[in-house]
């Protein structure tokens, strides 16, 4: 199945998970298109200064993928810096959060799947 970036559908959602800001979305595959095996395949664009807040995962596990940019990762409470090509797995029972400590905007693919 093809997703043209251009028909993908688009959101912006304030304060994702209690962060900061802005948070753009473009959804990749819908969950109806990927037979609802994974809740989320979007990419994600975070301005400077903006983040998705610290949650946990329950009966799911999500990966980052940063595309372009830096941040900060929490993970569990450990604090890593993250860059192009840098990838996060979290998962059942486990915390995460990102922000955008950079200057330009951080892209990253996030993919949530379920149990």
């Amino acid at each position: 199945m093809l997703s043209k970036a251009s028909e993908m559908k688009k959101e912006t959602r304030e304060k994702m998970r209690d962060g900061k800001g802005a948070i753009e979305l473009a959804h990749v595959f819908t969950q109806e298109q990927m037979k609802n095996e994974a809740r989320l395949c979007a990419r994600l664009t975070l301005n400077p200064g903006c983040s998705i807040g610290y949650h946990e995962h329950v009966n799911d596990e999500e990966i980052y993928y940063i595309i372009s940019g830096t941040g900060t990762v929490t993970d569990n409470g450990e604090k890593y810096t993250v860059s192009s090509g840098d990838a996060i797995l979290t998962g059942h029972g486990e915390w995460h959060s990102i922000e955008n400590t950079g200057d330009k905007p951080l892209e990253m693919l996030a993919i949530v799947m379920l149990f």
